[in-house]
């Protein structure tokens, strides 16, 4: 029997919600931003928080980072150092601040289309330059070239690689070999390796390995950025940490992260930190049961209702990447006609980069009730969009 609550749908319309700001006949399947009540013990640590009724400057202190270390001990089998970390307020603002920081203005930065679209943003509006190892997409899965990827790195102005682990948007999870062969060509031509762990803790099937875990001689170039805001929701908290293993580099990022003025937190970000990772993971394992549960919902539904539509088998992640090159290879195209008719909302594949013109995103972390809604929308929209082709 369900401990938790995953099933009552709660009305974000009106309350600053980026992903429900959308007019009163839409549905929202595409920022990663849960749908669930969020875990009572951290509804728990904000009300208690609340209660000291001052909210001055605050800093994380051993409780913050021990309960980091616990977590990735606990979860994933490997415990970074606490002296390792750092707090920021977001991967995403981290990330921009490292390729400021540990880069120059028209460097390479690499990255592995298609990918989360904000690294983009990070790298080109810093003065950086994309160069993009491309994914190889065979038999509805991706792979690593791993050819083109040292050809890549050994460029001369190749100084970083951002790398996403796992993988967002098509759901992968890199194998411990693969992450250290990744990890050896970036030492190889003293490339700097960022490593986008969010999705860590949102795996099924597959184990995930922590950059950090690796052996200390492969890690001495290595940025890995983890927060709980996807596996529990709190991305308004606006806590995240930083696992920097080299010292001089640590040194380096931290005066980043300072001169930048990320290093704050909020009055409730670290009591919703230590409460999601000290007594959160009952409610892990339930959400990711209800993950599973929706992803076969929409694999059933998708093989007998629109099976010219398909579904990449994920490993991670509550972001589906489903291939619709057989309806459209425009997936901006496709996604505004399907929300224009039906209202339903979804991420287009193209933002990515790759091949994510055929492909569109679909967020599941959401009540059955919704995701059975969303589902009949994306079938009424795909056969509109194919009768409106015949036309």
């Amino acid at each position: 029997m369900s401990k938790y609550d995953f099933d009552t749908t709660i009305d974000r319309r009106k309350t600053d919600s980026v992903k429900w700001d959308i007019a009163s006949n839409e549905l929202p399947m595409w920022v990663a931003d849960m749908d669930f009540k969020t875990a009572p013990v951290i509804v728990d640590a904000i009300e208690k928080k609340a209660q000291d009724a001052i909210f001055g400057y605050e800093e994380p202190h051993d409780d913050y980072f021990r309960a980091v270390a616990d977590w990735y001990e606990s979860e994933h089998g490997s415990r970074p150092d606490t002296d390792w970390m750092m707090f920021v307020t977001g991967v995403v603002p981290a990330i921009s601040s490292a390729v400021r920081k540990v880069t120059s203005v028209g460097d390479n930065v690499l990255i592995q289309a298609p990918v989360y679209n904000i690294f983009y943003n990070s790298i080109v509006n810093n003065g950086r330059h994309i160069l993009s190892n491309d994914l190889v997409y065979k038999d509805f899965d991706y792979e690593i070239d791993f050819k083109d990827l040292e050809a890549k790195l050994k460029e001369p102005l190749t100084t970083m690689m951002i790398l996403c682990n796992p993988h967002n948007p098509v759901g992968k999870v890199w194998s411990k070999s693969d992450l250290v062969k990744i990890a050896r060509l970036c030492n190889k031509y003293h490339v700097f390796l960022l490593s986008d762990e969010i999705h860590g803790d949102l795996t099924f099937g597959a184990e995930y390995t922590p950059m950090f875990s690796l052996d200390e001689n492969l890690i001495q170039n290595l940025i890995v950025c983890v927060s709980p805001s996807k596996t529990f929701n709190v991305a308004a908290m606006h806590a995240a940490t930083i696992i920097v293993p080299n010292e001089n580099l640590r040194m380096q990022v931290n005066r980043g992260i300072n001169t930048d003025e990320l290093a704050e937190p909020n009055s409730f970000a670290i009591p919703v930190t230590i409460a999601a990772y000290e007594h959160g993971h009952d409610w892990l394992k339930e959400l990711k049961e209800k993950l599973v549960d929706n992803k076969n919902i929409v694999a059933d539904f998708l093989q007998s209702e629109l099976p010219e539509v398909k579904l990449i088998p994920s490993q991670a992640t509550y972001l589906l990447w489903i291939d619709t090159s057989k309806v459209s290879t425009d997936s901006k195209e496709l996604a505004a006609f399907i929300r224009k008719e039906t209202g339903l909302y979804l991420s287009a594949g193209n933002v990515y980069g790759g091949n994510g013109d055929d492909f569109l995103r679909l967020n599941i972390a959401c009540p059955k009730k919704l995701l059975n809604d969303g589902l009949n929308r994306l079938k009424q929209g795909i056969e509109l969009y194919q009768a409106n082709l015949v036309k």
